[in-house]
């Protein structure tokens, strides 16, 4: 890029956030824009996340965009490298490339006031954007905890999100760290090859069958020929989620019938009394996200594998040692310990109009207006931001929601004219706010009784939408200025001359 460049819309991410964005700003009619991507290729998480057995836990075609179907979807719930490859198309379908700056990572965006525009310093330059739209997506950024003796370990380490490809687990002595999502689709890929598998497991999740086959070439070919067979598929899918969230969200205890089915899951598999009474939570299901796996069970039941029910707290040299006393040699420790989610390093890089960064912003707490806009950061938006994850169903559908409040959001901008931005009211942040943890309070993601990644530093749930994705989709249709402080650059003669070397921007009731 050059030193001087300057856009409509710069937009941080190439997953399906960033590519989202990208697509419905051109279908707005918008092309002065760009995708800043830290990576060498789109894809986002579906890029980072390669390990063994890594799928998706929501059917695939509820997992796509609505305006880009895909009738060939091979299996009901994708695999990674189905998804991929999907958002290779989309881009190269909606010529997206011409856009994306890939290898250019974010080191600082500042709000410049005078000049109503983010100053943005990245890896390949420096430009600057009238509206920065951040698509990097709460499970962007590996999360290692801090082992004592970590450093030293003579042996292989990595995380799941940043798996070692060119590293041969075949015969080795493997720790693996965390019962989450992925770590539940590693243990049985890489459970046949290892020598010894010590899984350490903090707390057990309740795992559902994961009722996966091959779509036939019949479906396949009816969803090429008849559209509207893939769009009732997807709208099936769907509705069975939206009528799902009412025991999520409203009565939990409904939820018992459903650990019923789960400890019958466990209990065809698993028939050693001792190793069961390790794999069963004690907490509400739903709580902490229901997993799906009909083959996590099984490989927990192999001779090589040791289920430890407690958390990994030392290493010395090559033996790995549990909270709970028992030690194991390894020759490799492979973290699947979730993500920076309530505390994204990337809210350090952005400083707002009162000279504080989001993460200063957000030191109490995560909150954003409608999931997308935060106070003293004009101009700014994010995809996937606070208080918009799913405990159940696909985020596309909240993505897409975003997308809608971003075009408005731009739009309105282009109806103000002029050099505007708009910055929401911390009045409006903080009542969006309340609300929404307001109804959080009695769903089972609060009242279940787990620590789950949903909750912050404080124990407050600055991660899940307590309620439906309609619900969401009629709060973002639309950008209510009403809520929103309107900034203008200040009119100055030719003669004026700036107070102080600087000027800032006057505010519109």
């Amino acid at each position: 890029m050059t030193e001087h460049e300057h856009v409509r819309v710069a937009v941080i991410g190439s997953g399906f956030g960033g590519l989202g964005a990208a697509v419905r700003l051109r279908r707005e009619g918008i092309t002065d824009f760009v995708v800043l991507e830290r990576a060498g290729s789109v894809g986002g998480t579906w890029r980072d996340n390669s390990y063994p057995g890594c799928a998706c836990d929501v059917p695939s075609h509820l997992y796509s965009f609505s305006f880009a179907p895909n009738p060939d979807w091979p299996r009901t719930f994708s695999g990674q490298e189905h998804i991929r490859a999907y958002l290779e198309h989309v881009t190269d379908t909606f010529r997206l490339r011409p856009h994306i700056r890939f290898d250019c990572e974010v080191k600082m965006m500042t709000w410049d006031a005078e000049q109503l525009h983010w100053d943005i310093e990245t890896s390949s330059g420096r430009l600057t954007a009238d509206v920065v739209v951040s698509a990097a997506g709460p499970l962007s950024d590996p999360k290692i905890p801090e082992i004592p003796g970590l450093d030293s370990f003579p042996g292989k380490v990595f995380h799941s999100a940043r798996w070692d490809h060119d590293y041969d687990l075949r015969g080795k002595r493997v720790a693996m760290v965390g019962t989450g999502a992925s770590a539940i689709q590693i243990v049985p890929a890489i459970q046949p090859q290892v020598g010894s598998l010590t899984l350490f497991q903090r707390t057990p999740p309740w795992v559902m069958p994961r009722v996966d086959r091959a779509i036939t070439g019949a479906e396949r070919a009816l969803h090429r020929t008849l559209p509207f067979t893939a769009q009732a598929r997807r709208g099936l899918l769907w509705g069975i989620r939206e009528l799902q969230v009412q025991a999520f969200t409203k009565h939990p205890n409904e939820l018992g019938f459903v650990e019923q089915l789960a400890k019958r899951n466990m209990a065809r598999a698993i028939k050693d009394p001792a190793l069961r009474a390790k794999l069963t939570p004690d907490y509400r299901i739903g709580c902490k996200r229901i997993l799906l796996s009909s083959t996590y069970y099984p490989a927990l039941a192999q001779p090589n594998v040791d289920v430890v029910a407690s958390g990994l707290s030392e290493i010395r040299g090559s033996t790995v040692v549990a909270a709970d006393g028992s030690e194991a040699e390894v020759d490799v420790i492979i973290f699947g310990t979730g993500f920076h989610v309530t505390d994204m390093p990337i809210a350090e890089r952005i400083v707002g109009a009162e000279g504080r960064t989001l993460a200063e912003s957000w030191k109490d707490g995560m909150a954003a207006l409608r999931g997308a806009t935060a106070a003293g950061f004009p101009n700014w938006m994010t995809i996937i931001g606070p208080n918009t994850g799913l405990g159940n169903s696909s985020m596309i559908l909240m993505i897409e929601s975003h997308l809608n409040y971003m075009a408005d959001f731009v739009k309105q901008l282009g109806v103000l004219g002029g050099r505007a931005a708009l910055n929401p009211r911390p009045s409006a942040v903080a009542g969006w706010n309340q609300r929404v943890q307001e109804r959080m309070k009695r769903t089972v993601w609060n009242t279940g009784g787990c620590t789950s990644w949903y909750l912050d530093a404080n124990g407050r749930n600055t991660t899940i939408w307590p309620g439906t994705t309609t619900e969401f989709r009629r709060a973002t249709r639309q950008v209510n200025l009403a809520e929103y402080e309107v900034l203008r650059a200040p009119a100055r003669p030719a003669e004026d001359a700036p107070v102080n070397g600087k000027k800032t921007a006057e505010v519109e009731a």
